[in-house]
């Protein structure tokens, strides 16, 4: 801990907030709101070296890998659907830099638009590299070099997380080898794409240049597919994957990569053998690690785990006074809607009010195509945790929307209480059910039954019935497919 004393020039502040990512930007724009005079402290550098407040999320994640998704998404249906609908295009043709230049363009509107947020909430927010100095103190060393020293009665460590690198294995190189965001920064369309991991980013990133023309392999080392998911919905996901030509290998364990002069060679163990597969560009999605590289966090008295995220208690505070830290940072689920909910809950409790996150109740996502979401616990979780349960589930070739917008592959799951009849967790997979999965966090945040939503009218045609008739076949009275219950 430092024991100099604070300068007088120091400039000082109710909270600083060290991150601009989505744990840290909510959480200085709610402080301010609540009348705490905030800063908000972001390092992040773009590839042209401009600075950017939204981080990884907004830069290169969330954003834009959605914005590759849905233009990607448009090329393939272009080219294998509009024909369905009587609409001749002929063979179309890709401008992968126009693309890209509209995935930027989204990007910076959204990161932009942060910028915009904190002036009309009177947060104070500058770029450069945030260190923790204990006492209170932060010193934040700007792109330029230039370091000048803030102190605050409360400070937030929300630094987010970066990729896991196989340094031993698979080392970044930017070109050959890369992470999510260069995965997102081709300026071709490799031929054959290499993908270490069958997770989300990975399955995300497959489904994008699988898209677009590349011969996709994802190397996944467990047995099963997207284990965090509903099995059913999991078998579901991996035969439409399967279907749209993204070969996906499951229990292949990569022990070894070499780089050639045009190409990358991946060798892999699985079912007992030695394989090899040879890729023009190899991404490396194997998950993220906390981002806490020169914090300070030692200096000011800051604990982290073993693995390095830090350590905080049921209010987030951490192992030194008047320090907290929410989001990635801390471990956990890391999504950056949680993230987000952190900050602000935690920015309530400071100020008073008795606010916190339902973490039963957090969504997820995966943005393929059909896309898969869900919410709570799934059918096989609940049995583990001791519920006697109750399922049903409806598909989407029985509902009439679905069959309009040529989108039938999916189906949406309830998992419920039998004792009970509370909705214990709802998986899907299908058409836009990353906005359908919005109903099942209310219903569990609300501790809805199965009945509840049975006795909520539906429009009609519209998706939202398909998850209406999961519930109704919970109790065998779906109306418009079979009862599929347990």
């Amino acid at each position: 801990m430092s024991d100099s004393p604070e300068a007088p020039s120091t400039p000082t502040f109710d909270l600083i907030v060290i991150g601009g990512g989505p744990a840290g930007y909510p959480a200085a724009i709610r402080a301010a709101q609540l009348g705490m005079k905030a800063l908000c402290i972001d390092s992040w550098l773009n590839r042209d070296n401009t600075p950017s407040f939204g981080g990884t999320c907004l830069n290169a994640g969330c954003i834009p890998s959605k914005a590759l998704l849905e233009s990607s998404e448009l090329f393939h249906k272009a080219g294998h659907e509009f024909a369905i609908h009587g609409i001749g295009v002929g063979t179309p043709v890709l401008d992968l830099k126009k693309m890209q230049e509209r995935k930027m363009a989204v990007s910076k509107a959204n990161s932009g638009g942060v910028k915009l947020l904190f002036q009309a909430n009177k947060v104070t927010g500058v770029f450069g590299h945030g260190e923790l100095l204990g006492n209170g103190q932060v010193k934040v060393t700007a792109h330029d070099g230039v370091a000048t020293t803030y102190k605050a009665k409360h400070i937030l460590i929300a630094t987010g997380s970066a990729p896991v690198e196989l340094k031993k294995i698979a080392p970044f190189d930017g070109d050959k080898i890369v992470d999510s965001w260069g995965a997102l920064d081709f300026s071709a369309v490799p031929e054959r794409l290499g993908i270490i991991g069958a997770g989300v980013i990975g399955v995300e990133l497959g489904s994008v240049w699988s898209r677009l023309g590349a011969k996709t392999v994802i190397l996944e080392a467990l047995p099963g597919f997207l284990p965090m998911v509903d099995a059913a919905i999991s078998k579901e996901a991996l035969r439409q994957f399967t279907k749209q030509g993204l070969d996906i290998r499951l229990g292949a364990k990569v022990s070894a990569v070499a780089k050639g002069k045009t190409d990358v060679t991946v060798t892999y163990e699985q079912d007992g053998e030695t394989k090899k597969e040879t890729f023009d560009k190899l991404i490396v999605a194997v998950g993220r690690r906390p981002f806490t590289d020169k914090l300070g966090a030692d200096v000011a008295g800051v604990a982290l785990d073993e693995r390095g995220f830090v350590k905080i208690d049921k209010n987030y505070k951490t192992s030194a006074a008047g320090i907290y830290a929410v989001g990635d940072v801390t471990g956990g689920v890391m999504l950056a809607h949680k993230a987000i909910e952190e900050g602000v809950v935690l920015i309530e409790q400071l100020h008073g009010e008795k606010s916190e996150v339902n973490y039963n109740a957090i969504p997820s996502v995966i943005y393929t195509n059909p896309e898969i979401a869900w919410v709570g616990l799934s059918e096989e979780q609940a049995k583990a945790a001791g519920h006697e349960v109750k399922v049903g589930s409806s598909p989407f070739a029985a509902n009439g929307r679905a069959r309009a917008l040529e989108s039938i592959a999916g189906q949406v799951k309830f998992v419920s209480d039998a004792k009970t009849d509370r909705v214990l967790g709802v998986h899907m997979i299908g058409p836009y059910v990353s906005e359908l999965c919005a109903e099942a966090v209310l219903a569990l945040e609300f501790a809805a039954t199965t009945q509840d939503i049975q006795m909520t009218m539906h429009g009609h045609p519209t998706l939202s019935e398909t998850f209406h008739e999961a519930a109704l076949a919970v109790d065998g009275h779906a109306i418009h497919s079979a009862n599929k219950k347990k």
